[in-house]
């Protein structure tokens, strides 16, 4: 016996469905706008992230002095946040009535550290880097500098904080 496959032309014309088709061309070119708006929306964030320190180093630079009204009646032993242009900073009025002025930016990864009188340092909490209060030297963890001091002058009315 022989098997046979009969192959029939089809009596019926093959149509398109009604409405429009999306071509491959059409298909390539919405995959791309798709996939470049999806990167932009990511690489936008993470670009701002890190030109972020580069914008904040030149605009603090034209910041050369803060005056802290009031700031002299700091009592010992405690800090006082502030600005100094963008970038956060602190005034510590020490026990022995000694002032030091610092960048309360951490050296590691720009976080902003805290005073913590009752340990004597200044601590980032984001990877347990450590500070001496009085120099501002690396004691400990992962900063790689010390912070920034500033010139601290006392007045009747006031701090006045300006670079060293």
């Amino acid at each position: 016996m022989s098997s046979h496959i009969a192959l029939e032309e089809s009596r019926h014309p093959v149509t398109e469905p009604a409405g429009e088709t999306t071509s491959r061309r059409g298909f390539l070119i919405a995959a791309g706008a798709a996939g470049l708006c999806y990167v932009t929306a990511l690489g936008y964030p993470v670009y701002r992230y890190l030109a972020s320190p580069a914008e904040m180093a030149s605009s603090a630079s034209a910041v050369t002095e803060v005056t802290l009204k009031d700031a002299q009646k700091l009592p010992a032993g405690s800090v006082l946040m502030f600005k100094f242009g963008p970038s956060p900073a602190m005034l510590i009025h020490h026990a022995d009535n000694t002032w030091v002025a610092l960048t309360a930016v951490c050296t590691h990864l720009g976080c902003t550290v805290q005073y913590e009188p009752q340990l004597n340092r200044i601590h980032c909490a984001c990877h347990g880097g450590v500070y001496d209060p009085r120099t501002g030297a690396n004691v400990s963890g992962p900063p790689p500098k010390p912070l920034k001091l500033f010139k601290v002058a006392v007045t009747d009315t006031g701090v006045e904080v300006s670079r060293a």
